[in-house]
């Protein structure tokens, strides 16, 4: 869901603004992986990090949202912050063709990643989101933390 600078403006008050900087990271392609995401708001900062012995990176990219997604407790107005140019477009740009297709491409393929598409499109349900894509490894202090993290995540599956 994307909204308008109007339309966040006029949403409750009483809705929390929450950033939301996420990563994933993959040692192979299939290997093992790890996610990291780092949630910002009043004044507080989490840190949450996993992985899968064996994953992808797209996986694990989209993990990182899932799990910032689902840690907040209430609904809230949340800004994702990611690197990955096939979450972006992902959740921006393909879902609603591949929920209208029945969670088929537009080659009439199986989406890929498809129960973690369902996961996070889930999570959607309960907050006002907006996505931000960030250029990886340029520099920026929060997609830096949440890349460390995601690693640190990975180093716990691998081997």
């Amino acid at each position: 869901m994307r909204l308008s600078m109007h339309q966040t403006e006029n949403l409750n008050s009483s809705i929390e603004v929450v950033d939301i900087y996420t990563d994933g990271a993959c040692s192979g392609n299939p290997g093992p992986g790890g996610w990291g995401a780092i949630i910002i708001f009043s004044h507080t900062t989490l840190e949450i990090m996993g992985g899968e012995a064996n994953t992808t990176n797209n996986r694990m990219e989209l993990r990182a949202a899932i799990e910032g997604l689902s840690s907040l407790k209430q609904p809230s107005c949340a800004r994702i912050y990611t690197d990955s140019v096939y979450v972006r477009d992902g959740i921006t740009k393909w879902i609603h063709r591949w929920k209208i297709n029945n969670w088929l491409t537009s080659r009439r393929k199986p989406v890929k990643n498809i129960d973690l598409w369902k996961r996070l499109d889930h999570e959607l349900q309960n907050h006002e989101v907006t996505w931000h894509w960030v250029k990886g490894h340029s520099g920026h202090p929060q997609n830096e933390r949440a890349d460390q993290l995601a690693r640190d995540g990975m180093l716990m599956h691998h081997g």
